[in-house]
């Protein structure tokens, strides 16, 4: 039986570009058409369309590829789990270009270090992640979502629903907004001055 290498990339946003891990798993002797990918995903995120796919792929005498342990897991259980279940269906797993053997102690070994470095890196985005945002929200410059209308649109919202002629899903409409947010438009505009007087009266 042939052995056939099926590569797998992955990057954590839209904004990044997976052509230098392509280019990688090429190199290392992947078909371009056995590439598989995950855009968006971060490492400890294990519900992956393309990881899966990957995973279906390859038959026992295979060998999975990827440029590093990295981009398989960002975590010491899943990349034991992902590289016992594995070798367990009798696939390979290449990372880079060194293939692991999960039965030599000093390739076990080095396994284990290099999923600990990849935990150990994706521990230390979420710290600076969590850091950052904390001194955004200390500075005023983290204030959650922005509101759908203008302070203006708020306004004369507030004032078309006051005179009385505009029903909510009317506003909704015309507005394009959903009723919910109309609501809570009304809740945060008071009412005009006429509308209170009328109320009083």
């Amino acid at each position: 039986m042939t052995q056939v290498l099926i590569g797998y990339a992955r990057c954590s946003t839209d904004k990044q570009d997976l052509a230098a891990q392509r280019h990688a798993l090429v190199q290392l002797g992947v078909a371009a058409d056995r590439i598989y990918t995950d855009k968006g995903f971060t490492g400890t995120n294990r519900a992956r369309p393309g990881l899966d796919q990957a995973l279906a792929a390859v038959r026992s005498g295979d060998t999975l590829v990827v440029p590093k342990l990295d981009r398989l897991a960002r975590s010491v259980p899943d990349a034991r789990a992902i590289g016992d279940a594995l070798a367990a269906r009798g696939v390979k797993l290449q990372l880079g270009a060194s293939v692991h053997d999960p039965l030599d102690p000093m390739g076990k070994l080095f396994f284990n270090i290099l999923a600990t470095f990849a935990e150990f890196e994706a521990d230390l985005i979420r710290l600076r992640t969590r850091e950052g945002m904390a001194v955004a929200r200390a500075k005023g410059k983290l204030r959650g979502k922005k509101p759908k209308l203008s302070d203006r649109q708020q306004k004369e919202l507030r004032r078309m629903y006051d005179t009385g002629d505009y029903a909510i899903s009317d506003l909704a409409e015309l507005f394009s907004i959903s009723r919910p947010t109309v609501y809570r438009t009304l809740e945060r505009q008071p009412a005009t001055a006429a509308t209170l007087a009328v109320m009083t009266a």
